[in-house]
């Protein structure tokens, strides 16, 4: 009896222990957050207490593990350091087996550091750490530096306000596509500059976010259409470069934008035979994209490129 009374009140115990301990254990809590990688969008999560992370990425799922790093918040795939997020406040670097996309930011970001340019007059403005650098023609010297403080920050830009020589100047980033005025370039920001009551309108940002990040998917060849079920893709890479599916074969090479425009060159391509049609549209895709002479993003966000002779290839961005 006494054994017997002995045994409960020890299985009383480790009962009460156990469920004093599933009482207090932490919950698992997931936080997640959205980033612009160019023109690709991905949504993290982090799990449990920060040592995965989930990465919501072209219809896939990536499931990636806490490293060590000098700052932020690294992240790798088991056995695979190519395929990684690594975050430092609003911006991060996202790679996928060694494919590096552009700097992913969260809604509104902006880049690090971010430029602006604007004309009649021209000016320019370099952003770096809260601190602006302005060049204007009538400057002499070095270009005049503002510390700045932001008074706004949500998903449609950025607000800073300083003080330049005892003026009040504000700087206001639009995360929505701009035109050069003068170029026609384009750029992913609308920029406004305004100084002891002067307002100077102008654009900002790189590029090439405009183009990379995803695979854009041929939909007309010069108004001619394209064979049903055929495909033809443009992607632009890091390092310039520039690959896809030209209806049968695969090709590659290289692309430089600057403000008169895009330009391909090197391009090659794999000599696998298809149907006569599919060859024959792939050597007049292929003869479009030598002579491609500029690049813009059109109506409803598609690609569209131009060559010398106005002929235009349209693309839209695949969906996964």
């Amino acid at each position: 009896m006494y054994l017997q009374r002995v045994l409960m009140a020890s299985v009383a115990a480790a009962t009460g222990l156990f469920l004093t301990a599933c009482a207090t254990a932490p919950e698992t809590q997931e936080v997640s957050n959205s980033y612009q990688c160019g023109q690709l969008n991905i949504n993290v999560t982090s799990l449990g207490n920060g040592d995965q992370l989930k990465v919501d990425y072209k219809g896939e799922q990536l499931q990636l593990e806490r490293k060590v790093s000098a700052s932020g918040a690294r992240y790798e795939a088991p056995d695979d350091e190519g395929t990684l997020f690594w975050s430092k406040g609003e911006w991060a670097m996202f790679s996928v087996k060694g494919q590096a996309y552009p700097d992913c930011l969260q809604a509104g970001a902006l880049e690090t550091p971010f430029e602006a340019t604007g004309n009649e007059p021209f000016w320019h403005v370099r952003l770096m750490h809260q601190q602006l650098e302005l060049n204007r023609p009538d400057d002499t010297g070095e270009p005049k530096k503002v510390a700045l403080e932001t008074t706004v920050s949500n998903q449609n830009g950025r607000e800073f306000r300083g003080k330049l020589d005892g003026q009040p100047l504000t700087l206001k980033v639009n995360r929505q596509l701009c035109e050069d005025t003068m170029s026609g370039a384009q750029f992913p920001a609308q920029v406004r500059l305004e100084l002891n009551g002067e307002v100077l309108e102008g654009c900002g940002g790189d590029p090439e976010r405009l183009f990379r990040g995803v695979e854009w998917v041929v939909e007309d060849l010069a108004g001619a259409g394209i064979i049903d079920s055929s495909r033809m893709t443009v992607e632009f890479f890091d390092e310039n470069r520039l690959a896809g599916r030209a209806s049968c074969n695969r090709y590659g090479g290289q692309y430089e934008l600057t403000a008169e425009g895009m330009t391909f060159d090197y391009m090659f391509s794999t000599k696998m035979a298809c149907a006569p049609a599919l060859m024959n549209q792939e050597d007049r895709f292929l003869k479009l994209m030598s002579n491609v002479k500029r690049a813009e993003i059109g109506p409803n966000g598609k690609l569209v490129l131009t060559t010398s002779s106005n002929e235009e290839i349209t693309a839209y961005k695949a969906t996964y």
